[in-house]
């Protein structure tokens, strides 16, 4: 799934509308195929873990997986999208989800791993705010148990916890993750996300995802994780930290010399 060129996936946080979707992936349609990138659309079908209970969780599960079927059938792409119990992994299956990926804060939950492996679809889990890069092989160790093909698993790392309200991207964990053998993914947009402020919604430093994804490409990561909205500030989860969406064929031009340079000094 992975070619000598990184993955993109990239999308709105959540599945607001059909709208949304629709715009959003036929920008990344082009700019992929501008720029001869594969890519994968990302958008939750739901938004469990949220600060507050009066917090934006979705349109409705099978509304929502729905408009993700369409977005892969109409655009013929790969889609991926977020569960958190075993039951869900079925479910997004069975709306023909290419990548099931599964969040942070759930990365050990050996149920989850064992249901998503068990569907037969590629597995993305996310490293845990709060594990260091090397038990990330655990994870690993428990997909291949329950039958998941190691081409199918990815990993992405999106920022360890710095205090209470702050994450850091640590550099070492990307090639202690892709030890493993398996490819690594950097979520450039949550690495940048300041959690646990006082009014229940977490922040960000948008202004650092060119730094970011400019560190990831440098080092080798297999992937660039980014949410993208078209106006972040309107957005219904994380827009203070997601790139806007005329932002992105910019943060490509900039990156991409950054790849083909790390790609030639592990030709010499």
């Amino acid at each position: 799934m992975i070619t000598n060129d990184f993955l993109l996936i990239a999308g709105p946080c959540v599945v607001e509308s059909e709208a949304l979707c629709i715009q959003t992936a036929d920008v990344l349609c082009s700019l992929a195929a501008k720029y001869d990138l594969p890519f994968v659309f990302k958008s939750s079908y739901r938004k469990d873990n949220r600060s507050r209970g009066d917090s934006f969780t979705g349109i409705g599960d099978r509304k929502a997986l729905e408009i993700l079927q369409r977005i892969k059938e109409t655009y013929k792409i790969r889609v991926i999208t977020d569960i958190h119990l075993p039951e869900e992994a079925f479910l997004a299956a069975s709306y023909h989800i290419d990548i099931l990926q599964i969040p942070a804060f759930l990365c050990r939950q050996t149920s989850l791993l064992k249901a998503a492996a068990k569907t037969g679809k590629c597995v993305n889990v996310k490293k845990g705010q709060f594990l260091a890069p090397g038990q990330m092989q655990f994870v690993v160790d428990k997909l291949l148990q329950f039958g998941c093909d190691r081409s199918k698993i990815f990993l992405t790392e999106r920022g360890t916890q710095f205090g209470y309200s702050d994450l850091i991207f640590d550099v070492r964990g990307i090639p202690e993750m892709q030890s493993f053998g398996v490819p690594v993914i950097l979520d450039v947009t949550h690495s940048l996300q300041q959690p646990n402020q006082s009014k229940g919604v977490a922040g960000g430093r948008p202004g650092m995802i060119t730094t970011l994804a400019t560190a990831g490409v440098s080092i080798g990561v297999d992937g660039l994780f980014i949410e993208t909205h078209p106006k972040p500030e309107e957005a219904l989860s994380d827009g203070a930290n997601m790139l806007p969406l005329n932002k992105m064929e910019a943060l490509l031009r900039h990156i991409l010399p950054f790849r083909e340079l790390y790609k030639k000094s592990i030709q010499k």
